[in-house]
C-alpha cells in the first residue's frame, strides 16, 4: 500500500513517531533505494526509547499492512484486472506490466481515498512534521544507516510540497506512475502512452470505486484479529 492507504489505518492515531514510523519504510525507500533495513529484528535497540519505540511500532505497523494487503485476494484480482486494462498504454513501452500494475492499483487506492475525503492529507502532513527529528536520526542509525543526511533532505522536501494534494487529479496517478518508473528505465513513456494510461486509469478508478474499501476492512479486521 501507499501512504495515504498505510495512514488510513492511523487516522485516529496521536502519536505523530508511530505514524511517521507507518510510512518509514516506503521513505527510506524513496530516499536512498538501495537501503535495505530490519529493524523488528533489533528490538532491543530502540525499546528504552519511547520516541523510538513508537517509531518500530509504526515500522511492524507498515510490515503487517503490507503483508496482508499482498496477500489478499483483492490485491490479486484488481492487479490483474488493471494489468489487462493499461496493456494498450504499454505497447512499446519497457516497462513491466504487473509491476505497473501493482503499483497503479496503490495509488488508485490513494486518489479515492483522498477524493472521498477518507483521509485528511492535511493531518498526515501536521503529523509528520510533529514527528521527533532527533528520534528519527537515532532510528535509522541503529538500524543501518550511518548519514541520515539524503533521508531527510526527502523527507523535508515532501513534507514542504505536499505533493499527496495532487493525488486528487487522475493524470496526476499517472504522473506519479511515470516517476516511479523513471527510476527504473530511462524513457517508460512517451506523452500519447500517458494520456492514454490516464484514460485507463479513471476506467479502472469506476469500476472498484464501489468496492475500494473493502480491502481496508479486511486490513483492518486481520490488524485486530493479531492483536488478539
Amino acid at each position: 500500500m501507499n501512504f495515504l492507504s498505510h495512514f488510513y489505518f492511523e487516522r485516529d492515531n496521536h502519536d505523530a513517531n508511530m505514524v511517521i514510523g507507518v510510512v518509514l519504510p516506503d521513505f527510506v525507500k524513496n530516499a536512498q533505494k538501495d537501503s535495505n533495513l530490519y529493524p523488528l529484528k533489533e528490538k532491543h535497540l530502540f525499546e528504552s526509547d519511547a520516541d523510538e519505540n513508537s517509531i518500530l511500532i509504526g515500522w511492524g505497523r507498515h510490515i503487517a499492512v503490507d503483508a496482508v494487503f499482498h496477500s489478499s485476494e483483492f490485491f490479486k484480482l484488481h492487479t490483474n484486472t488493471l494489468k489487462q486494462i493499461i496493456l494498450p498504454a504499454l505497447q512499446d513501452s519497457p516497462v513491466k506490466p504487473f509491476f505497473l500494475a501493482h503499483i497503479g492499483l496503490e495509488l488508485v487506492l490513494d486518489h479515492l481515498l483522498t477524493i472521498h475525503g477518507t483521509v485528511n492529507i492535511n493531518t498526515f502532513y501536521e503529523q509528520l512534521g510533529q514527528a521527533n527529528k532527533q528520534a528519527i536520526d537515532s532510528f535509522l542509525k541503529k538500524s543501518g544507516v550511518p548519514d541520515t543526511t539524503v533521508f531527510f533532505k526527502f523527507l523535508n522536501s515532501f513534507i514542504s510540497s505536499r505533493y499527496l494534494f495532487s493525488y486528487q487529479k487522475i493524470e496526476n496517478i499517472s504522473y506519479a506512475l511515470n516517476r516511479i518508473c523513471m527510476r527504473l528505465w530511462d524513457s517508460p513513456f512517451t506523452e500519447p502512452q500517458l494520456a492514454l494510461l490516464t484514460d485507463k486509469l479513471s476506467v479502472f478508478k469506476t469500476s472498484i470505486e464501489d468496492d475500494y474499501m473493502s480491502i481496508f476492512s479486511d486490513v483492518e479486521q486481520h490488524l485486530k484479529a493479531g492483536n488478539h
